[in-house]
């Protein structure tokens, strides 16, 4: 088709009211998504100047008030012109690396809770997977542990057990 051609019915995409209105309240939660960021992911963002400026200016706002929602609804018409495909991405990578951190931390916490139950079996099992461990200072931290639960004491050892553990991975 040229430019000179009258468009066919089938060159016209018809988009409802219905989707319009549902992609529009999509692009709001993307930038009350952005707003919750801290200021170090929020650097990681792909934004543009006037973006970067509407989403600043909306955080100092108060989200009760009346003037934060006008902001938000603005966001929303800025983003609307905007590519959101690298802003989604972004996200979506700063929201991945969070939960590998989470799976990372339940993972020593079961590590850690195996140490404590089942003793010299499991630091072997242990020391398989982290060889840089130390054998005598995680038998010496478990049987304290197994020593405070006992008395029920509070889990001093376990706790020492689990930022020995963490240490461990992250040097790993």
């Amino acid at each position: 088709m040229n430019h000179f051609e009258e468009p066919t019915d089938d060159d016209i995409e018809y988009v409802s009211k219905t989707q319009l209105k549902k992609e529009a309240e999509d692009l709001k939660k993307l930038g009350l998504a952005l707003l919750d960021l801290t200021p170090g992911q929020f650097a990681k963002i792909p934004l543009d100047d006037e973006l970067t400026e509407a989403l600043t200016l909306a955080a100092k706002i108060n989200r009760k008030k009346e003037g934060f929602r006008r902001q938000i609804q603005y966001i929303g018409k800025l983003l609307r012109k905007a590519d959101v495909a690298p802003i989604e991405l972004a996200l979506n990578k700063l929201r991945s690396a969070h939960q590998e951190d989470v799976n990372k931390f339940h993972q020593l916490e079961v590590w850690r809770d195996k140490l404590i139950q089942e003793g010299d079996t499991e630091i072997q099992a242990f020391l398989n997977e982290y060889p840089e461990g130390d054998r005598q200072k995680l038998r010496h931290l478990v049987r304290t542990a197994n020593k405070e639960n006992s008395q029920n004491k509070p889990p001093a050892a376990a706790r020492e057990l689990f930022k020995y553990l963490r240490s461990l991975s992250e040097s790993k």
